[in-house]
């Protein structure tokens, strides 16, 4: 395969705009194909320079020039693939900005870095099952992350799959804990009213309430607006989330609805 140099192209998405490489590739068949690789959002790079700058660190462009003489597809190849059409711009199944990031974080800071030139069908799966357990044993990651490694490392096999760019996935068989060293502490609704009183910024304290109320997530619960509350209806529209210093869609479509607002509530929010 050959490839070009390719060029920046901006792209508005509904959770906001990013910035793409994309280049052609002349396949063996002679089929002439278009390819995007996603760079990062335009509020993070808001010149060319800079997005030029963010391909350079990330090595884009050694990635889609690389040649290789076995033609069976490495991991770190099968990897960007997945990346490109399972989580970027054109992905099937669109991903918010913050599962965005953290795919590509796992997939490039613990993934690539581990199998990179590992051929993607020669990667056994006890292999894959003795590194998750390193992960938690020597790294000290929690299982429940451990998990998420799994599960991205699950789908970009599937990907590859689909694709016709793998034959199997060594990772079907693999085995990782799904328990946690988390443990809630219950607390009385009259010790819950100690905690409100005991914060000394009202803000806080009506943050708290609010979300001891309604259940909100915290991102949820600080993209409110007083428009949202609905005082006639007695209920609290939720539309929107707050993350990275802005507002944006909710984490999934049945995020979005109201929630009921308790009279003493309101009585809290009106003062």
């Amino acid at each position: 395969m050959a490839y070009q140099r390719g060029s920046l192209v901006k792209l508005h998405r509904k959770t906001g705009d990013i910035w793409v490489l994309r280049y052609r590739e002349n396949r063996d068949d002679g089929k002439r194909v278009q390819n995007d690789l996603p760079v990062g959002p335009l509020r993070h790079f808001p010149k060319e320079k800079d997005a030029w700058r963010e391909v350079d660190r990330l090595g884009l462009l050694l990635r889609i020039n690389a040649q290789h003489l076995d033609n069976r597809i490495r991991f770190r190849a099968l990897a960007e693939h997945y990346l490109t059409h399972d989580v970027g711009p054109g992905a099937l199944r669109p991903k918010s900005q913050r599962t965005a990031l953290n795919t590509n974080q796992i997939v490039r800071d613990y993934l690539v870095p581990k199998w990179s030139d590992s051929i993607a069908d020669e990667i056994k799966s006890l292999d894959i099952q003795h590194w998750l357990k390193t992960l938690h044993t020597d790294k000290g990651l929690a299982w429940t992350t451990v998990s998420k490694f799994r599960g991205t490392m699950l789908r970009i096999y599937r990907i590859g799959a689909l694709h016709q760019l793998v034959k199997n996935n060594p990772v079907l068989p693999v085995e990782t804990r799904s328990t946690t060293n988390y443990k809630a502490i219950l607390v009385a609704p009259k010790q819950t009213w100690k905690i409100i009183e005991s914060l000394a910024n009202p803000l806080h304290r009506i943050l708290i309430l609010t979300c001891d109320a309604t259940a909100l997530r915290a991102s949820e619960l600080l993209a409110l607006r007083w428009a949202d509350v609905l005082w006639d209806e007695n209920r609290i529209a939720v539309t929107k989330r707050w993350w990275r210093g802005s507002d944006g869609p909710t984490k999934t479509r049945r995020s979005e609805g109201h929630v009921p607002m308790h009279p003493v509530l309101a009585q809290f929010l009106q003062a």
